[in-house]
C-alpha cells in the first residue's frame, strides 16, 4: 500500500525565527501589556511539528523506538538550563519576595521540577481561596510542563501506531498516524471548547484540552509536501501567518477565551508561515525569520522564555510596582537575553554535546547534578517553613490575645511579630476547606453538607450558611460549639452569598442555582440558628435578597446576620510585613456609620442581628492587627487565628439569640 509522500530533509530556518517571535511576543505582553500574547500555543505547534518529524524519521530508519536513548536526549536539552531556572529563581525568591508568598512558591519548585505545574495551576486557578495569590516567579512552567508531557506521551503513541499499522491492520505507517493524529485532534479540540465553556481558567492549564495544538503540528509535518501553492498565494500567506502571530494577543482577550477555538487563529499562523516557506519566493517570510539574527535569538528562545518571567516577577517584587516603564523593560530585556546566551553556551552546550549512546551513565549522572540541587533547596526551605508554622501553633494568650484584647480587658505583649506571621497568613483559613466534599466550590454544582461539633445528641444546631465571608467565622463557632454542646452544620459556596438576588451579576449562575437548592434541606431539617452575614462591605443597608431569603424561614428558624467585617484598601499581611505602621484605615472608610438594619425596612421577624464591628475599628481607625493577631488573611478575609480569638465575644451574642428562638 502505498504511503504519504516522505518530505524533503532538510534544516527549517524559518522555524527557528517563529520561535524568535513567539519568545519575544511572550515576553513583551508581560513586560508591557499585562496580557498573554498566544506565543506558547506557537512553540506547541512547532513541537508538534519537530517532534513528530523527528520520530518518524528514526522509527522508518531503525523500526524502532529507544525510548531511554530518546528521554536522554531530551533530558540534556531541555534540563539543564529549566533546572538552572529554577535553582537560582528559588534562592532570589527567598531573599526578594514576601514571605506571604511562601506557601504557594515553594510547592511549585517541585512542581516546576518534575513538569506538573499546569495542574498545580489548573487546581489553584479554580480555587476561591488562591484569589489573592501573587503571581510565582515559576508560574511560567505551566507552559514547558506541558510540553514535557507531550514530549513524554508523543513517541509511545506514535510507535504504538507504528505497531497497529505494521503488525494488526498491515496498513501504511504515514496514512495511519494520520489518521491517529486527525482522531486526536478532533477529540482534543472538541474537548477544548467544551471545558473553556464550562470552566475557562481550568482549561487554559488542562493538557487534555492542549493536545490538539500538538497533534496539529504533526498533522502538518505529514501533509506539508502535498501543500503546493504559487509564489504569489505563498508570498500572501506568509506574511499573513508572520501578522496572525503577532497580533493574536492584541485581536483576542487570549488569558480569557484560550485555548478553545479561539487557540487556532495562532496556530493556523505558524501553519501558513511554514507552508510559506515550504513554496518560498523571493521576498517571502522566510526571509525575515530564517535570516541571521532571527536564527539566532530562535537558538536561545528556550532560555530566553525561561529567564523573563522571574525576573519581572521580581522587579515587580523589589520595587513594590505593577507596571513597567519602558527603560526598565528594555533593561528586563537585555538582562534576559545575557542570561539566555550564557546558559546556552555555559550550561546546555558542554551537556547536549555528550554522546548519548556512549556516555549514558556520564549524561545521567551530568542531569542528575543539575536536579538535586533543586531538591535540596525545594526541601530546606520547606523544613524551615514547617519549622516557622509548628512555632506559632505555640503561641500564648497572654501573648497574642487578639481580639481579647478587647472583650476581656488583655494587654497584649509588646514588640512581637504578630502571628499568623506572614508566611502562614495567606494559608490561615477555616480547617473546612481542607475537605473538598464539605463545601461546594465555586464552578460546582449541588449543595454539600457536613456536621461538626457535638453531633450525636446537640443542644442546639446552627446552620453556618453562605460563601467565604459566612465560612471565616467557622473556627470562632467550632470553639462555641464546644463550649456549649451544639452541633453546626456547614452550608457553604465558594464567592456566594445567601441571597434571592444576584447584586447585578455580581454572582453566578451557579451561585443562584446552590441559593434555590439550599431552601430545601435547612427546611427539611430545620437549625435553631441559621448563620449568615448581614451585608456586604460597608453597605448601609440590608440587601434585599437576603431579606428575601430570611423570609423563606419565618416561622422556621431563626436568623442570625453578622455585620460584615471591613474591607482593606491594601494586602494586610504584606503591609504588616513591610511597613507595619501604614496598615490602617479610618474608621469611615471601613465601615457605614450606622448599622445598616438600622437603615433597613421590612425585616423579618425571625432575624437576630449581631455588630462585633468593635473588634475590627477603634472610633477612629480599622486596624490590620489587634493584639498581636493578624486579623487579616487578604484585604477582606478574617485568618482562622483572629476568628478564634473573637469566639468568647461570638459566644456571647450566639447565646442571646438562641434565647430568643421561636417556639
Amino acid at each position: 500500500m502505498t504511503d504519504l509522500r516522505i518530505p524533503e530533509k532538510k534544516f527549517r530556518p524559518e522555524i527557528e525565527g517563529v520561535r524568535a517571535v513567539a519568545a519575544l511576543l511572550v515576553a513583551v505582553y508581560h513586560i508591557w501589556l499585562g496580557s498573554v500574547s498566544g506565543g506558547v500555543d506557537v512553540f506547541f505547534i512547532v513541537s508538534g511539528y519537530l517532534i513528530t518529524t523527528t520520530l518518524l524519521v528514526r522509527l522508518e530508519k531503525t523500526k524502532t523506538i529507544n525510548y531511554t536513548e530518546y528521554i536522554l536526549g531530551l533530558g540534556k536539552r531541555l534540563f539543564p538550563i529549566a533546572y538552572t531556572v529554577i535553582f537560582v529563581t528559588a534562592i532570589a525568591a527567598i531573599f526578594i519576595l514576601p514571605r506571604t508568598t511562601w506557601g504557594q512558591t515553594i510547592p511549585q519548585v517541585f512542581s516546576s521540577l518534575f513538569y506538573y505545574q499546569n495542574w498545580q495551576l489548573a487546581n489553584t486557578a479554580v480555587d476561591y481561596l488562591a484569589d489573592n495569590s501573587t503571581a510565582s516567579p515559576f508560574q511560567h512552567f505551566w507552559a514547558l510542563s506541558i510540553q514535557g508531557q507531550f514530549y513524554v506521551t508523543w513517541p509511545l503513541i506514535i510507535f504504538l501506531t507504528y505497531i497497529i499499522a505494521t503488525r494488526l491492520f498491515k496498513t501504511a505507517l504515514r496514512k495511519t498516524l494520520l489518521g491517529v493524529l486527525i482522531l486526536i485532534f478532533t477529540s482534543s479540540l472538541i474537548y477544548s471548547v467544551y471545558i473553556t465553556e464550562v470552566n475557562q481558567p481550568w482549561a487554559y492549564f488542562d493538557t487534555f484540552a492542549r493536545a490538539w495544538e500538538f497533534s496539529l503540528g504533526g498533522i502538518l509535518a505529514l501533509l506539508l509536501p502535498y501543500l503546493k501553492f504559487n509564489k504569489v498565494i505563498t508570498f500572501v500567506i506568509g506574511w499573513v501567518g508572520l501578522s496572525i502571530i503577532c497580533l493574536t494577543g492584541i485581536l483576542l482577550p487570549v488569558s480569557d477565551v484560550f485555548p478553545g477555538y479561539a487557540a487556532l487563529l495562532p496556530t493556523f499562523g505558524v501553519i501558513l508561515v511554514i507552508i510559506s516557506a515550504e513554496n518560498a519566493s523571493v521576498l517571502g517570510v522566510h526571509k525575515l525569520l530564517g535570516s541571521k539574527p532571527f536564527v539566532y535569538f530562535g537558538s536561545i528562545s528556550y532560555g530566553f522564555y525561561l529567564w523573563h518571567w522571574p525576573l519581572l516577577v521580581f522587579y515587580f517584587a523589589f520595587f513594590q510596582t505593577e507596571t513597567v516603564s519602558v527603560f526598565a523593560g528594555m533593561m528586563i530585556l537585555v538582562v534576559t537575553f545575557i542570561l539566555s546566551v550564557i546558559s546556552i553556551k555555559g550550561i546546555e552546550s558542554p551537556v547536549r554535546n555528550l554522546n548519548n549512546k556512549l556516555q549514558k551513565k556520564k549524561l545521567s549522572g551530568a542531569l542528575l547534578a543539575f536536579m538535586m540541587p533543586v531538591i535540596l533547596v525545594g526541601v530546606s526551605w520547606s523544613l524551615y517553613l514547617s519549622e516557622i508554622q509548628a512555632s506559632q501553633d505555640n503561641a500564648s494568650v497572654e501573648d497574642y490575645p487578639g481580639a481579647r484584647a478587647i472583650s476581656e480587658s488583655l494587654e497584649p505583649a509588646p514588640d512581637l511579630i504578630p502571628i499568623p506571621d506572614a508566611v502562614n497568613a495567606k494559608t490561615d483559613f477555616p480547617t473546612f476547606y481542607a475537605e473538598k466534599d464539605c463545601y461546594t466550590e465555586r464552578t460546582e454544582d449541588g449543595v454539600a453538607k457536613c456536621s461538626y461539633g457535638e453531633t450525636e445528641n446537640p443542644d442546639y444546631t446552627i446552620a453556618l450558611v453562605g460563601g467565604s465571608h459566612s465560612g471565616h467565622w467557622f473556627p470562632a463557632l467550632e470553639i462555641i460549639a464546644q463550649n456549649q454542646n451544639i452541633e453546626i452544620e456547614l452550608y457553604n459556596k465558594d464567592a456566594c452569598r445567601f441571597s434571592k438576588d444576584d447584586f447585578d451579576g455580581t454572582l453566578t449562575e451557579s451561585c443562584m442555582d446552590w441559593n434555590n437548592e439550599v431552601i430545601e434541606p435547612l427546611k427539611q431539617d430545620p437549625p435553631d440558628l441559621i448563620f449568615t452575614t448581614a451585608n456586604v462591605n460597608r453597605n448601609e443597608y440590608v440587601p434585599e435578597g437576603y431579606l428575601e431569603m430570611w423570609r423563606e424561614f419565618e416561622g422556621i428558624s431563626n436568623v442570625f446576620a453578622i455585620r460584615d467585617n471591613p474591607r482593606m484598601p491594601m494586602d494586610p499581611p504584606v503591609c504588616v510585613e513591610e511597613t507595619p505602621g501604614e496598615c490602617s484605615i479610618p474608621r469611615e472608610e471601613g465601615l457605614s456609620e450606622e448599622a445598616p438594619w438600622e437603615t433597613t425596612e421590612n425585616i423579618p421577624s425571625n432575624v437576630y442581628f449581631a455588630d462585633l464591628s468593635e473588634y475590627f475599628c477603634t472610633d477612629e481607625e480599622c486596624p490590620s492587627v489587634i493584639g498581636n493577631v493578624l486579623i487579616y488573611r487578604d484585604n477582606h478575609h478574617i485568618t482562622a487565628t483572629y476568628a478564634k480569638t473573637m469566639a468568647p465575644a461570638l459566644e456571647e451574642k450566639i447565646m442571646e439569640a438562641l434565647s430568643e428562638i421561636i417556639q
